[in-house]
């Protein structure tokens, strides 16, 4: 014991630095696994091997400390690991996990978090059908609204966004990503997201309009003159049902418990996904009880889903809809966007788009952009690229970031903007 406490403290930065270099070992190993082994989505991923998550904060297994701007694509809501999500789902996982698919049983974390949920959304949107993720709402969403009113055309917005799979694909406008995949689903039209003049095109024959809050691939680009309004006017007028996409906006990110409260309007579905469960995968979609009723019969089991309302998933939804309601962060989301805007003050910023804790910082050019990115997550900040709009720089922290953590990233950022000056 006394010479190896001996050879300890005489040889602890040997040590040190032997420890260090067979942990860097280890780390070349896994990501040589990740990259051999797990799909991806691009060629070139991030690839910040992860140890562990709290608050704002992930860290590596190099021992770096990141600063989380994105929060896993504005799916974390209350941060990484927040206390009360942790308990709800270890108190869950103890009682019961999965006993059945959707709809058969009633498991109490599911029916009160739809309960919840009623009670804190305009009349008619009272009944929530809970899905696995985004895309399966919106594909949800698109059944729904053929199925209520016997129509099949459905109208999109250029640039907009709404999930991966076939048929939410089919309400993305891009050809180039959609090519490869052809044929989608067909009679969808498309008509430009804010062009007031184009509503026309909304008939008769039109089953629904689906918009988002927030066009989030797009730019974070925000509903104007009344666009909202218009667009509820004129599916009311045809019989046509409107479909807001919550999946990003929802949950408090900008002010409102979702983004279309913003506009004085009332959907008639909207569909949520992403900050809904803090970090685990879930989805929903949510109409009038006369609506959704529409799914259980002619044919039975109209829409099935063997994971959605997962009693885990549905635990988390319930303590995050909670926090979000009984707390001030929907509130502070707003001052924190003041924050954000107060201090992000540079000649390479363009402008800052979006509202509350879902910004889009826009520069000047794609290669600023990727600059701005690369060289943040060198230096312990995390952002992210949109889908669609090369020039912005997702800005979606968790909603519980502090001001302090605000003022940290910022400087980072604008550090970075003055050496591409």
């Amino acid at each position: 014991m006394i010479l190896k406490e001996f050879y300890i403290f005489n040889s602890s930065d040997f040590l040190r630095k032997t420890i260090s270099l067979y942990s860097q070992f280890l780390s070349s190993i896994k990501m040589n696994d990740f990259l051999k082994y797990q799909a991806k989505t691009s060629k070139f991923p991030l690839g910040i091997e992860v140890f562990h998550a709290k608050g704002s904060y992930i860290y590596d297994t190099n021992g770096g400390k990141h600063l989380d701007f994105v929060a896993g694509v504005s799916a974390c809501t209350l941060g990484h690991c927040h206390p009360r999500v942790i308990e709800a789902i270890k108190n869950q996982v103890d009682t019961y996990m999965h006993v059945m698919v959707y709809g058969e049983y009633a498991q109490s974390p599911a029916i009160e978090f739809c309960k919840l949920l009623a009670e804190n959304l305009p009349h008619p949107l009272k009944k929530t059908y809970l899905v696995n993720s985004g895309t399966e709402a919106t594909e949800g969403s698109i059944k729904l609204a053929r199925r209520v009113t016997g129509r099949s055309e459905i109208i999109s917005m250029n640039n907009a966004y709404h999930g991966n799979t076939m048929g939410s694909m089919s309400v993305m406008n891009y050809k180039e990503r959609k090519a490869p995949f052809l044929p989608l689903i067909p009679d969808v039209k498309f008509i430009d997201f804010n062009d007031a003049s184009q509503l026309e095109q909304i008939t008769e024959k039109t089953a629904g309009v689906i918009l988002e809050s927030i066009q989030g691939g797009a730019g974070f680009i925000q509903p104007e003159n009344d666009y909202f309004k218009k667009v509820r006017q004129r599916c009311t007028e045809v019989g046509a049902l409107m479909i807001i996409d919550e999946i990003q906006p929802g949950f408090g990110r900008t002010g409102k418990l979702f983004g279309f409260e913003n506009y004085g309007i009332v959907p008639d579905i909207i569909t949520i996904g992403k900050g809904m469960a803090s970090g685990l995968p879930c989805g929903a979609f949510v109409a009038s009880e006369e609506m959704m009723d529409t799914l259980s019969d002619n044919p039975k089991m109209a829409h099935i889903t063997t994971f959605g309302g997962n009693p885990v998933i549905a635990a988390a939804s319930l303590v995050t809809l909670k926090e979000v309601l009984d707390s001030d962060i929907m509130p502070q989301t707003l001052e924190k966007e003041k924050l954000f805007r107060e201090l992000l003050v540079h000649p390479l910023i363009k402008e800052i788009r979006g509202k509350g804790l879902m910004l889009a910082l826009m520069t000047e050019s794609e290669e600023i952009t990727n600059e701005v990115v690369l060289r943040c997550k060198d230096r312990g900040l995390i952002l992210f690229w949109l889908l669609f709009e090369k020039k912005a720089v997702r800005i979606t922290p968790p909603l519980t970031i502090s001001k302090d953590e605000i003022r940290e990233g910022c400087k980072i950022i604008l550090e970075v903007l003055d050496e591409l000056k």
